[in-house]
């Protein structure tokens, strides 16, 4: 298995998926209600929750990225929240690049905080009000569309477009987190990634219950002299795949290719096999900025293979260039006529 996802979770729904229908309605009605009853807390600053339908990776911490710069660029201080999924430390925590590991806080938040303030926290009520602390103007929070614990100014969900939402059922029989009726109406904004069909009907749904549809693509940063390079592709994400088709579309030619867990903190035998492999066939290693920032601080020999790996960055680009402003002014409009309610309601 090369992820936590099973691979019938991403195939035409088969006997596993029926075998496991009846604890998919219990989760179903479990998730569904706590979407829809949970008594959600108010901060004082607007939060955009960037989610996706599924367990997986949709390309929700680029999409993440890519608000915060256009926040920066409007001169506003914003701010993420992150559950810091895979790392160990269980108190709210400010996130420090140069100090913390991946083992620590998780990888993603340590890509975060290269770009802005980062908290990550298991009670995401405690991480807001921390990063309101900070003087953020603008919460960020990647993932966490399904905890209902926050009150959201905006709810975008990000959709791939070759994987959709797999098989269509709920876990366990299925990548789906909730049920798709209740998780469209808590939806602000839906973003399809990439140039394939899965998401079509999900997209219509969309637009037929007058939810915005953005478009972007996942676009690389094309290193230097790759193309026709002989590589050992290697990745511990939710969809290896997308990383060795990024590769390929960047003009490397993948001999070997290994894929591990997501957030998968390699062992010291792991990274001697990488190491000798490309050795012995003199490939180049490529990897992707997650897998890098789990490797910094490693022990052992993770040191020499992140000095040998070629690092792909990516950025998530939006066909419209106004998308990531239309979100944020939006999610501050929200904001706005949220405080106003809640101020109103303690004057009565």
């Amino acid at each position: 298995m090369v992820s936590e996802a099973p691979p019938f979770w991403w195939q035409k729904a088969g006997w596993q998926a029926w075998l496991l229908s009846p604890f998919s309605l219990l989760y179903g009605k479990v998730a569904g209600r706590r979407m829809r009853t949970a008594k959600r807390a108010s901060v004082a600053a607007p939060v955009i929750c960037i989610g996706n339908f599924t367990v997986g990776g949709a390309g929700k911490t680029p999409t993440a990225i890519a608000i915060a710069q256009a926040a920066v660029a409007r001169g506003m201080k914003p701010g993420f929240l992150s559950r810091g999924y895979g790392g160990t430390l269980d108190v709210t925590t400010l996130v420090d690049p140069q100090h913390h590991r991946a083992a620590d806080v998780g990888d993603e938040p340590l890509l975060l905080a290269r770009e802005a303030v980062t908290v990550i926290s298991r009670r995401r009520v405690e991480g807001a009000h921390r990063l309101v602390k900070e003087g953020v103007d603008l919460i960020i929070m990647d993932d966490g569309f399904q905890s209902a614990r926050l009150t959201l100014d905006y709810a975008l969900v990000v959709i791939d477009t070759v994987r959709g939402i797999g098989n269509g059922h709920l876990v366990p029989g299925g990548p789906v987190r909730a049920p798709l009726a209740e998780q469209m109406r808590q939806m602000t904004g839906l973003l399809k990634v990439g140039k394939g069909h899965a998401a079509d009907p999900l997209v219509r749904q969309a637009a037929k219950a007058a939810k915005p549809v953005f478009v972007a693509a996942i676009t690389p940063q094309e290193p230097e002299d790759f193309r026709g390079k002989r590589v050992l592709a290697f990745a511990g994400i939710a969809d290896p795949a997308k990383f060795y088709r990024t590769v390929e579309a960047l003009g490397g030619d993948i001999v070997l290719q290994r894929s591990f867990p997501d957030h998968h903190h390699f062992s010291d035998d792991e990274i001697a096999d990488l190491l000798n492999d490309a050795g012995r066939q003199n490939l180049q290693l490529v990897t992707t900025a997650k897998d890098a920032v789990r490797l910094n601080g490693h022990h052992g020999r993770a040191e020499e293979l992140l000095w040998n790996s070629q690092v792909i960055e990516i950025d998530m680009v939006f066909d419209d260039p106004n998308a990531a402003a239309t979100i944020i002014e939006t999610a501050v409009g929200n904001c706005r006529a949220r405080l106003l309610r809640d101020n109103g309601r303690s004057l009565i």
